[in-house]
């Protein structure tokens, strides 16, 4: 079963994603409970995919959100701007004036280092994105009218609320009745869940979705929990989980969900906080396909890694149909990204080319 992407004359954009976009307020090399100053970025999981495939990539991405329309809101513009991805399917709500109906959401994180993990301290409780309804969006005009090859979305933005989740699954619907691929990032988080029914509800709500899922990214733990699959041989623990088990995950999970045409996970081995074992695997027409392995990959930033490996993973895809080129971009896109701060890449097609060619550090002049 291969991929029907549909031709770039056809539509608008290239790559559309549907999430909420946070500002993110990072304390650089200190910690957030003792900051005295943060640096600003913009960041969300569905979102970084969209931006990657713009500034790395180069391709026309635009994204479904909803801002309180505050300075707050028009600072998280602005950076979306400046990533070039296209800002007219943002809905914006009018601000109370205090943030007891509507707010913008906020994520503190601080990087991690040696022995010290990466911290998320997101703040995101009523935030405009997750009070979107089904009706809000125009998807006939997104898929129908201007067109639009790929829709990207998460499980992320599917557990803020019960109507998020609502909204995803009439975006997918809307993705396939107009034939436009859709990917989806299961993203388990079980602090999103559980206010909204916990893992019963994520399995609900995912299930649902992966049935109009044409490209599936998650790991080992995204799949029991978000699908509710249990296959013997298959460790809790990704960093130590034989290739073979997840073989059979992804066997277990194509065998139920036939309309998946292609799957992808990356492959990480936590040693420190700055030092990871990376890789990626992908599945496609009944075959495996490993990426080249970035052992002892030096981390500056991790958050927004697997984000940017959907984006040169879907780029791999879309351009060239091929499974192993696509997962080759992946994996080097990813690792990349850890090497700058913030959430979204800072890398370009041509590095990208480079890291998967075997190129090394050496000074570029």
């Amino acid at each position: 079963m291969s991929l029907k992407v549909k031709s770039a004359d056809q539509c608008a954009f290239d790559c559309i994603s549907l999430g909420e976009v946070m500002l993110r307020l990072d304390p650089g090399e200190g910690r957030v409970r003792t900051t005295r100053s943060f640096r600003a970025w913009e960041g969300g999981g569905e979102y970084n995919v969209s931006r990657g495939l713009r500034r790395c990539f180069g391709l026309r991405t635009a994204v479904v959100t909803a801002f309180a329309d505050n300075d707050v809101g028009r600072l998280i513009e602005d950076f979306i701007l400046q990533g070039g991805v296209d800002t007219r399917f943002i809905k914006w709500v009018p601000y109370d004036g205090i943030g007891r109906t509507v707010r913008n959401g906020l994520n503190f994180t601080e990087r991690g280092f040696g022995i010290r993990g990466a911290v998320g301290v997101p703040d995101r409780g009523l935030t405009a994105a997750s009070q979107l309804e089904p009706g809000d969006i125009d998807w006939e005009e997104i898929f129908g009218k201007l067109g639009a090859r790929w829709l990207h979305t998460g499980g992320i933005y599917a557990a803020l609320s019960e109507s998020a989740a609502e909204v995803t699954i009439e975006a997918v619907k809307a993705a396939q009745k107009h034939g436009t691929i859709v990917s989806y990032d299961l993203n388990y988080r079980p602090s999103l869940w559980k206010s909204i029914g916990g893992i019963a509800k994520a399995q609900e709500v995912n299930r649902e979705i992966a049935r109009y899922v044409d490209v599936m990214i998650g790991n080992e733990e995204d799949y029991t929990a978000s699908l509710g699959f249990e296959v013997e041989g298959v460790d809790e623990n990704l960093s130590e989980l034989p290739i073979e088990a997840f073989k059979k995950m992804i066997n277990h999970a194509t065998s139920e969900f036939p309309n998946f045409k292609a799957t992808a996970t990356t492959l990480r081995a936590v040693k420190t906080a700055t030092v990871n074992d990376w890789g990626a695997m992908a599945w496609m027409g009944g075959n495996f396909y490993q990426s080249k392995d970035y052992p002892d990959l030096e981390i500056m930033d991790r958050v927004g890694g697997g984000d940017s490996f959907a984006s040169g993973f879907i780029y791999g895809l879309m351009t060239s149909g091929d499974p192993q080129k696509a997962v080759e971009y992946g994996a080097a896109h990813g690792a990349l990204a850890m090497t700058t701060p913030g959430d979204t890449t800072m890398a370009n097609v041509k590095e990208v080319e480079k890291v998967m060619g075997g190129g090394g550090a050496r000074v570029d002049r």
